[in-house]
């Protein structure tokens, strides 16, 4: 059956900051608990919008995912081969970030295409959020990247004893007085609430991926 396997995208364009290291406490979290797991930033990478083109609805194949040619590929080929997806991004307006959006509708791949259509079904979703401030669209952002789950036929991932319902959600600002500090561009890392958070999602998605595969392994032995 092998052990689950977790890729972790970073829907931030700074390199090395709050949201890489949020969603790498989760990563973490599922490594110990026994997935394979690997870091995918989008930082730096030529991510274009879907063009609505419908190329993939015809003439996609095994080999060739999407007509546009760009960074976004090679990561959605990794989201085939994976069982557990989570999608981390910063929020600046209440809202994922625009280069997560992009990436995310460039995954209407799976849900037309004529070769991986439904290639992300029953796999795990699990959504991550990094604000300035708690109350700072927090929530809404996670919900928008539920729905992506949720449009691709994949199981999101939530747990309660963090108090976040929707994924997990973290702070960047130093005791969340909302002021900047040049000493500390890490702030998330002292959110301890937050990471408790993404250590949850991190290992919970490792259990329901565990809990599919096994399901998966029955059936396949029956039949």
């Amino acid at each position: 059956m092998g052990n689950p396997v977790v890729i972790g995208i970073c829907g931030s364009t700074v390199s090395g900051g709050n949201t890489e290291q949020f969603l790498k406490t989760a990563l973490d979290a599922s490594e110990k608990h026994g997935g394979v797991t690997e870091f995918i930033p989008l930082a730096g990478k030529n991510i274009s919008d879907c063009c609505q083109c419908n190329w993939c609805f015809k003439k996609q194949t095994a080999n060739r995912l999407c007509s546009i040619k760009d960074d976004a590929v090679s990561v959605l080929n990794k989201m085939i081969l994976a069982d557990v997806v989570l999608l981390a991004s910063p929020v600046y307006f209440g809202r994922m970030t625009g280069v997560m959006a992009s990436f995310i509708d460039r995954c209407r791949a799976f849900v037309f295409g004529a070769t991986y259509e439904g290639a992300m079904r029953n796999k795990i979703g699990g959504a991550l959020a990094v604000g300035w401030l708690r109350n700072s669209g927090l929530e809404t952002a996670l919900l928008t990247i539920h729905q992506s789950f949720l449009m691709l036929e994949m199981i999101p991932v939530s747990h309660h004893h963090s108090g976040v319902v929707f994924g997990a959600a973290g702070v960047s600002a130093p005791q969340e007085k909302g002021r900047a500090s040049q000493a500390n561009k890490l702030g998330i890392l002292s959110d301890s609430y937050g990471l408790k958070g993404a250590r949850a999602l991190g290992k919970r998605a490792v259990d329901l991926a565990q809990i599919i595969k096994a399901g998966a392994s029955s059936t396949s032995h029956k039949s």
